[in-house]
């Protein structure tokens, strides 16, 4: 059975943007090696919003090999929008509207490589909520905002988390590799 695994860039604080939706302080300078997660997984969990802004994001010329590279490998990907709108856009992306646990159970029993839950911070509550998370892999970024959009703020009850690994990088970055415990 395929893996939903939440694979994020956060602040030492707790944020995944800044007050203005700013991702600024993320540090990619592909020491995080996120092109070989990228090649473990064949579909992305997004919540609407998230995908809007990134679903099809496509570099400018401006980009680097690295980001160009990143965003290819994404748009490689098949792709799942979890609204509560039910109107669908002209890309091969998926919408789901209702019976989510049920949904996202068909699709972790298809086979194939493993899920990104790649967010945003609604639906990772919503899946972290709803115990449908198997692994956290959070890049932990040197830098403190104080202030922005929170990555657990919605969470219902505890989860509890076993450490399977950790990987820190020249830049500061600190990759903290979890498993979720079952109920």
């Amino acid at each position: 059975m395929k893996k939903i695994i939440l694979n994020l860039a956060v602040t030492l604080d707790g944020y995944i943007e800044g007050p203005n939706g700013e991702i600024d302080w993320c540090i990619m300078d592909g020491d995080a090696n996120f092109n070989d997660f990228l090649d473990g997984i064949d579909s992305i969990f997004y919540g609407r919003i998230s995908y809007d802004l990134w679903g099809n994001y496509q570099p400018g010329e401006e980009e680097d090999e690295l980001m160009k590279s990143i965003s290819q490998n994404i748009n490689s990907k098949k792709k799942y929008v979890f609204s509560r709108a039910k109107a669908n856009d002209d890309t091969d992306a998926i919408f789901i509207h209702s019976d989510i646990e049920k949904k996202v159970n068909e699709i972790k029993n298809l086979p194939g490589k493993d899920i990104w839950l790649y967010g945003g911070a609604k639906l990772i509550s919503t899946f972290l909520n709803e115990s449908l998370v198997d692994e956290l892999q959070l890049a932990v970024h040197p830098v403190i905002l104080g202030s922005g959009k929170l990555l657990f703020s919605e969470i219902t009850d505890r989860v509890w988390l076993t450490l399977k690994e950790t990987k820190s990088a020249p830049s500061g970055v600190v990759q903290l590799i979890y498993s979720v415990k079952e109920k």
